[in-house]
């Protein structure tokens, strides 16, 4: 059994339907937050060494980073049955809705930095800190993923399995219940 396998079928009812019921959303949360540590480890690197005077800049790089990543892990598993287009152009819009995601998750920190100017010598060192993490780690990163959720499903993977599943765990079959052995 996988670990993801174990979770599931250690969750009480109703837990566990919900669970499976959605799974495409957790699949995308889990993705989601393997790519916030990542963009976040990179923004705070390059913000603090390299790019100290441009953050929005190193918002944008470590971003760039996190989508590489989450295109990998979100066709290959997340939406993995999902599909409809080819190739090259799933993986164009994909980059366009993150483009535009980019955009919508750096906005809170432009608006923050350059707009409200939450930065020294108006404000502490300390609330610049706390000001760009909560503009661009929580505020941009929860309007840039309501977006990119959306744009997944309706232009970047819009057909429901239209990529044939491969049932090699028990909590892909079609019969959950059963396939955990709670029937």
């Amino acid at each position: 059994m996988s670990a993801v396998e174990n979770v599931v079928a250690r969750l009480p009812e109703p837990l566990r339907s919900l669970a499976l019921k959605h799974r495409e959303l957790l699949k995308f949360a889990l993705v989601g937050g393997v790519c916030f540590v990542i963009d976040t480890v990179i923004f705070f690197v390059l913000k603090t060494t390299v790019l100290s005077e441009k953050p929005v800049t190193a918002k944008v790089i470590a971003t760039l980073v996190a989508t590489i990543v989450s295109y990998v892990l979100n066709r290959e598993w997340s939406f993995k049955t999902r599909g409809g287009r080819e190739r090259h152009h799933e993986a164009a819009l994909f980059f366009l809705v993150n483009g535009i995601g980019i955009a919508l998750n750096s906005l809170p920190l432009g608006v923050s930095r350059y707009l409200l100017d939450l930065q020294e010598p108006h404000i502490s060192r300390l609330g610049e800190e706390i000001s760009d993490f909560v503009s661009a780690q929580i505020v941009g990163t929860l309007i840039a993923m309501a977006f990119r959720w959306y744009g997944y499903k309706k232009w970047v993977f819009p057909e429901a399995d239209a990529r044939p599943r491969k049932v090699t765990r028990s909590y892909d079959s079609p019969d959950d219940e059963e396939a955990l052995g709670h029937s």
